[in-house]
Parts: C-alpha cells; sequence; structure tokens
C-alpha cells in the first residue's frame, strides 16, 4: 500500500482501532490512561492529514478515491473520495480532537471512558461525512455525529447539560428531518444522490423548464440549506447552540464549535454551492443569512452576562463570515470560507480553552463576579487578547488575512455593498471582545481573586499551541496565498 493509501484508510480504520483497542482493558485502567489512547487518535488524524496532502501533492493528482471495506473497480460501487479541501478540513477535525483531549485532561474527572469512545466516534461521523460522494451516505453520518453530540452534551447529567443537550436534539433531529426529506425529493427528480450525477441539475432547473419535478428541487434546496444552516448555528437556527456551548463541558463546546458546526454545517452548505450555486436564489440566500447573523450574533454577544455564552454568541457572527464567503461562488470564495474556517478554529478554540483555565482555576465564568486577572494569569490573559485580535480581524494574526479575502471575494464576485457591510460589521465584534477582555482581565483585581494563579498543565499547553497557530498563519498567510496563485488556484 502507498503512503496515500495507508492515510486515507486511517481516516476510517483509525478511530475504530482506537475505539477496539481502549474497550480490551479494563475499566480502571482504561479511564486511568484514557489521555493517550484519545490523544493518540488525533494525533493520528493530524499525521494522516498531513501525509495524505504531501502524498496527494507529490503524486500530481487533485483527488484520490479508494473503498474502505470494498473494491471500487465493481461495477457500481460506491467509494470515498480525497481532495485538498477534504484533508484540510480532516486536519481541523484532527486539531479540535488534540485541543479537546489537553483540555479533557484536566476538566474530566470522570465519564472519561465515553468520553474517549463518544470523541473517537465523532470524529469517524465527521471523516465519513468529509469523505463519501453522495448525499444519502452524507446524511448517515450527519446523524451519527449529531447523536455522539448529544450525549456528550448530556455526559454528565446536570440540569444545565440536559437542558442544552435536548434543545441540540430537537434542532438537530428537525435538520436531519429537513436534509432526508431534501434527498427524497432529489432521489425522485434524479434517480441519483451521487454528487457527480447532481452536479449538472443547477444548469438545468435554471433554464426553466418549468416541470413539477423542478419545484421538487426548488423545495429541495430549501430544505438542504435551512437544515445545514441549523447545524452551523446561524441567525435564525441559533437558539441552540449558545445553551449547547454554555452548558456542555468545556473540552466538549471545543469539539462543537472548532469541528462540529463546520463540518456538520458549513460543509454541506459547500457542497450545496457546488451541486447547485448555478440556482440564482441559493447565492443571495447564502448571502442574507450570513449578513443577517454576523450583525445579530455580534449585538447578542455584548449583552452576555457569562463568558461561554459570549463567545458562543461570537461563533454565530463569525459563521455569517463563512456564509458570505461562500455565497460568491467562487474560487476566491471558497479559499477564503476555508481560511476563515481555519482561523476560526485556532481562535475559537483559544477561548474556550481560556473559559477551562478560567473556570479551573476561579471556579466562575460569570462575568461579574471576574476582573483583573492580567497578574495573575498572564499567559490566559495574552492568549485571551490574540485570539480577541484574530476575531476582530485585526493584523498579524489569521483572522486578518481570512477576513480580507471574504471581503476581496465579495468586492469581485459584484458585491461591494456586502463588502462593505461586512468591513463596518468588523467593529461590532471589537465592542463585545473589548468588552469581555475588559472585564475578565483588566482593571483592579477582585479580592476574593487574590489568590488566584495562572492554570498548567495540559490546558496552559493547549493555549500556547493554539496561539503559535493563530500568529503562525497571520505571518504565513501572504507566502501561501502566492503560492496559490502561482498554482494557478488563485
Amino acid at each position: 500500500m502507498t503512503i496515500l493509501s495507508i492515510c486515507a484508510h486511517g481516516f476510517i480504520y483509525g478511530p475504530i482501532l482506537v475505539v477496539l483497542i481502549y474497550n480490551l482493558f479494563n475499566h480502571e485502567f482504561a479511564r486511568k490512561h484514557f489521555f493517550w489512547f484519545a490523544g493518540t487518535g488525533a494525533v493520528w488524524q493530524i499525521l494522516a492529514a498531513i501525509g495524505g496532502f504531501t502524498a496527494l501533492n507529490q503524486n500530481g493528482q487533485t483527488s484520490y478515491a479508494f473503498g474502505a471495506f470494498w473494491d471500487i473497480r465493481l461495477a457500481g460501487a460506491a467509494f470515498f473520495e480525497l481532495n485538498a479541501t477534504r484533508f484540510l478540513l480532516l486536519l481541523i477535525v484532527g486539531l479540535v480532537a488534540l485541543i479537546s483531549v489537553l483540555v479533557a485532561h484536566q476538566t474530566v474527572d470522570f465519564n472519561r471512558s465515553s468520553y474517549t469512545n463518544l470523541l473517537m466516534i465523532l470524529v469517524l461521523g465527521m471523516n465519513g461525512m468529509l469523505l463519501v460522494t453522495d448525499l444519502f451516505s452524507l446524511y448517515v453520518f450527519l446523524e451519527v455525529t449529531g447523536l455522539c453530540c448529544f450525549i456528550m452534551i448530556a455526559m454528565f447529567r446536570s440540569r444545565a447539560d440536559l437542558e442544552g443537550s435536548f434543545k441540540y436534539l430537537i434542532l438537530s433531529e428537525l435538520s436531519g428531518i429537513f436534509i432526508l426529506t431534501a434527498i427524497a425529493f432529489l432521489m425522485m427528480k434524479t434517480g441519483s444522490l451521487r454528487y457527480a450525477d447532481l452536479a449538472g441539475l443547477g444548469q438545468r432547473i435554471s433554464a426553466g423548464s418549468g416541470q413539477l419535478e423542478d419545484l421538487l428541487v426548488y423545495a429541495a434546496l430549501i430544505l438542504l440549506i435551512s437544515g445545514f444552516a441549523i447545524k452551523t448555528g446561524v441567525v435564525p437556527f441559533h437558539s441552540w447552540l449558545p445553551d449547547a456551548y454554555q452548558s456542555a463541558d468545556t473540552a466538549v463546546s471545543i469539539l462543537l464549535s472548532g469541528a462540529v458546526n463546520k463540518v456538520a454545517g458549513v460543509y454541506g452548505l459547500m457542497i450545496v454551492m457546488q451541486l447547485f450555486g448555478d440556482v440564482a436564489p441559493v447565492g443571495p440566500s447564502l448571502a442574507a443569512v450570513g449578513i443577517i447573523s454576523i450583525i445579530i450574533g455580534a449585538l447578542l454577544a455584548v449583552r452576555q452576562p457569562q463568558y461561554k455564552r459570549v463567545v458562543a454568541y461570537s461563533s454565530v457572527s463569525q459563521m455569517g463570515y463563512i456564509l458570505l464567503a461562500l455565497s460568491t461562488g467562487t474560487t476566491l470564495g471558497l479559499v477564503a470560507a476555508l481560511a476563515h474556517i481555519l482561523s476560526h478554529t485556532a481562535f475559537k478554540s483559544t477561548l474556550f480553552t481560556n473559559a477551562a483555565a478560567l473556570q479551573e482555576q476561579t471556579g466562575t465564568l460569570e462575568l461579574k463576579d471576574l476582573g483583573g486577572l492580567e497578574n495573575q494569569m498572564p499567559v490566559t490573559a495574552f492568549t485571551s487578547i490574540i485570539a480577541f485580535l484574530s476575531t476582530a480581524g485585526i493584523p498579524p494574526t489569521a483572522g486578518f488575512w481570512s477576513k480580507i479575502l471574504i471581503i476581496l471575494a465579495l468586492w469581485q464576485a459584484g458585491s461591494p455593498v456586502l463588502a462593505g457591510v461586512a468591513l463596518v460589521a468588523g467593529i461590532l465584534s471589537s465592542a463585545y471582545l473589548i468588552r469581555l477582555q475588559r472585564t475578565v482581565f483588566f482593571g483592579q483585581t477582585r479580592p476574593e481573586l487574590a489568590k488566584v494563579r495562572e492554570v498548567r498543565g495540559s490546558v496552559l499547553t493547549a493555549e500556547v499551541l493554539l496561539t503559535v497557530i493563530t500568529l503562525g498563519l497571520g505571518l504565513l498567510y501572504p507566502y501561501i496565498l502566492l503560492l496559490l496563485h502561482a498554482g494557478g488556484i488563485l
């Protein structure tokens, strides 16, 4: 087997093997060493993504098709497929899983075995979504991902956990109903759900035959966009997101914000744009949802009294930028969306890791009970500032370049008004970020927090690692863009 084949199959077999081997040991041993098993699974995902992408480029290929349990050369056989976009998203899944494990090492005291098993199944579900080449298989792995998230949110069985998981379950199942109904409509129209067979459908519908089946396709598109928008957590489908992020253990919140909403939501919308971007209402619909999410998410973030809720509503706002980039339907728009997905993964995971640090050291995330922690927790304060700068799109951070690319993509696509709104909306991001930073870290230290000290161990490691990534990407983005331009991609 080649390196590319090993890496490709590893995305399926890797999480399964971790679960099988982990459960061979007795409960006490497994609980004590969960960090190494879960960490190994996450590191393998990262190495497979990097190694597979490198091998793909060295072979001069743009994509690689394979079957996990069957020969894809058989007539009608289904297959998995990898390309540069999918490798990037698989890398993000691995990175977020690793950060979650680092945080869980200090925040998860019991249910460690459940956490490890569910994390690996969740990674398998997201990998499956990224590898499949038809809508029904995408739906199956989407349900696996949603079920894992529901259990992980409720895993610690507090009232807040159960409330957040119940809201997630209701809207997640509503999303599943929308997507499955859309799949049925498309099947009735085309007789196939493979991406390759659906690719030309948008052009045929745009020609306007006026047949009843065309109305089914339009209904399917409305349902698909609504279903994946729920998973993304954008306005007006965002009601589950702040409660789920706040109530879940922070290690789980990192997974939800850093990877799940991007793979289960944004990637689904990427597929919709890829297949049906030629249908006139699709792009404007994503743009409208994106602008509304940017503004409403930022306004709601300003009003929140709890740290994780501020960060959660910030995610709603930042997802809006990604939808704006996708709405252009251009190559630059796709590159901008992927760039912001990567930068958002880094800075949002940093903020949630900071939440874990604050919770561990102060015992609270209520803003009214925090203040003046800059001297007590200097590393957390510094990493928080870098994450805030990236969120607001200020150089030299990764968020600056990804937002610049989004504005350029909108301008190039003939939407200068949307580009201007996206630019001005960054002021709202600065407003809630300044408020949060000032409330938590600046000013006079509250007397009851005088003995608080910097967090140690794996949470501190996660903070530093994510900050290095945010600054490193900010410094390297110009060179990456030059390489993309030289390669004819931009």
